[in-house]
């Protein structure tokens, strides 16, 4: 198996902390080699050089372009650097990953894409949480037809916390839609289905964050024949529901990272009804018992953040030599970010 040698800009938490550590699993290890890094503070890149000797460290990314050795670079920068320095590396001939979130903007998502498209070159957004096994599992529950149609999906990534740091800022690209909510959002577009939403509402706020983005979204979108979309992404929230949750026709899904509990009744089983449109008899509600189905299903903890690292990569091989289909289209992403700027649009950062 031929390795694709890889150059990472950005050694901080996602450089270091998630590609990193998803590229020396050992399926990513057959696949791919860390062959060159830079960052901007140099100490950052002495504990992956320890890791892997032979690995090159470049002063700036630019040093690392002109390195015709490597194969692809992943773009781990500052988030407002993602579509430019996507785009530096595309021209320079490198197939390119680029960390989450791609842009604020649909009109930069087409940039990036234009290029990759006349490059020739494999363009790929590290949207891994699609590999989370929680949500796989949700999804296959909701395709098996169990639940019947899907009403609704509930997708939430609360906690009750502070941020001070540069992703809390409007001008990075920061916040808590672009950067925490763009997981959950792609996951629900998934189970979403295809085409963009007729109507979107989002409601975004500024609580507790030092910065100029918001740490407070909810969002809701929907459209004919698809099922509405609860999005809830707050640092205001001791007490958080469940990650996922789904409402269907027959039954419906409760989650947590690591397990699953569906329940539903089959309809062949349930009694006989019609509508009856004159007063019940005795002034009743109406009321029946239904025999309802229940399962649980439960991972073993061991395929966390690394592993769904290790999944998109291993993806990524095959679409760079076997001309495989990427497991997250780029459609989805701009349709991602089509939905994100709407959201945006509709709350100016006036924030109380």
């Amino acid at each position: 198996m031929e390795k694709i040698r890889v150059g990472i800009i950005g050694q901080g938490r996602s450089g270091r902390k998630i590609h990193v550590e998803a590229l020396k699993r050992a399926k990513s290890k057959e696949r791919f080699e860390i062959a060159a890094i830079t960052d901007l503070i140099e100490e950052r890149c002495k504990e992956t050089k320890e890791e892997f000797p032979g690995c090159v460290v470049y002063k700036d990314y630019k040093e690392m372009l002109q390195d015709k050795s490597l194969e692809l670079i992943v773009n781990a920068s500052f988030s407002e650097q993602h579509v430019p320095i996507s785009v530096e590396a595309l021209e320079a001939g490198f197939h390119v990953v680029s960390e989450k979130p791609l842009a604020a903007k649909v009109s930069e998502v087409d940039k990036v894409l234009k290029k990759a498209e006349e490059t020739g070159k494999v363009f790929a957004v590290f949207q891994e949480a699609r590999f989370e096994p929680t949500f796989l599992k949700v999804l296959e529950i909701c395709r098996s037809g169990v639940l019947g149609r899907i009403v609704m999906a509930r997708f939430t990534r609360n906690n009750c916390a502070r941020r001070w740091d540069w992703q809390t800022l409007f001008e990075k690209n920061g916040g808590a839609l672009l950067n925490t909510g763009s997981h959950p959002l792609d996951q629900a577009l998934v189970l979403f289905g295809e085409g963009m939403p007729d109507r979107i509402y989002a409601s975004m706020d500024r609580a507790s964050s030092f910065g100029t983005a918001e740490d407070h979204v909810k969002l809701v979108f929907s459209k004919k024949g698809h099922p509405t979309i609860d999005l809830e992404v707050s640092s205001c929230a001791p007490y958080s529901p469940p990650r996922f949750q789904v409402y269907g026709e027959f039954g419906g899904i409760t989650a947590q990272p690591g397990s699953v509990e569906w329940k539903y009744y089959k309809p062949s089983e349930a009694p006989d009804r019609h509508l009856i449109t004159t007063p019940l008899p005795g002034r009743a509600y109406c009321s029946e018992k239904l025999d309802f189905f229940e399962n649980s299903w439960h991972d073993n903890g061991s395929r966390g953040a690394d592993y769904m690292g290790e999944q998109f990569y291993i993806n990524l091989y095959d679409v760079i030599r076997n001309n495989a289909e990427l497991f997250i289209p780029l459609d989805d992403v701009r349709r991602q970010i089509a939905i994100i700027e709407e959201c945006h649009k509709q709350n100016p950062k006036d924030w109380n």
